[in-house]
Order: C-alpha cells, then sequence, then structure tokens
C-alpha cells in the first residue's frame, strides 16, 4: 500500500452526511443549497444526485470535486 503514503484515503462526503443535511454555496451570485435526502441522495433544484461532484458540475458546467465546491475539503497545497 505505498501508493498511499503520505496521503490518507478519505470517504465519501455522502456517506459521513445525514439526512436531513444542508449544505450551501454561492456561485456567481447565486446562492445553491444541497440537501441530503433519507437514501443518502442529494436534492439540488429538484433534482436527484448521487454524489456532491455531480450536483457542482450541474451548477458550475466543470467538473469540480464536489466536497471540496462545498467548503468541505480544503483545497490541496494552501
Amino acid at each position: 500500500m505505498d501508493h498511499f503514503k503520505g496521503r490518507r484515503p478519505t470517504a465519501p462526503a455522502t456517506s459521513v452526511l445525514t439526512p436531513g443535511t444542508r449544505l450551501s454555496r454561492e456561485w456567481q451570485g447565486v446562492r445553491h443549497e444541497v440537501v441530503v435526502e433519507p437514501d443518502g441522495k442529494l436534492l439540488w433544484s429538484n433534482g436527484r444526485y448521487a454524489s456532491l461532484s455531480q450536483v457542482a458540475r450541474a451548477i458550475t458546467g466543470t467538473r469540480w470535486n464536489g466536497p471540496r465546491f462545498f467548503g468541505l475539503r480544503e483545497e490541496s497545497g494552501r
């Protein structure tokens, strides 16, 4: 397991977010809110998503690390 040396494996954000959790992020002047549903899916803008990264991509139109986008993880190198 030397390929993990110096890094901690992390759990997917949805595994640590409990149902009812609300995440909020402002993007280009618009406030976006995501709610964790009882089945672990994420509700945003009347759509259901399996991951925060999918939500972040829907919001921005580009690929993002979802937990980082929503402020659950620090940016690397900072």
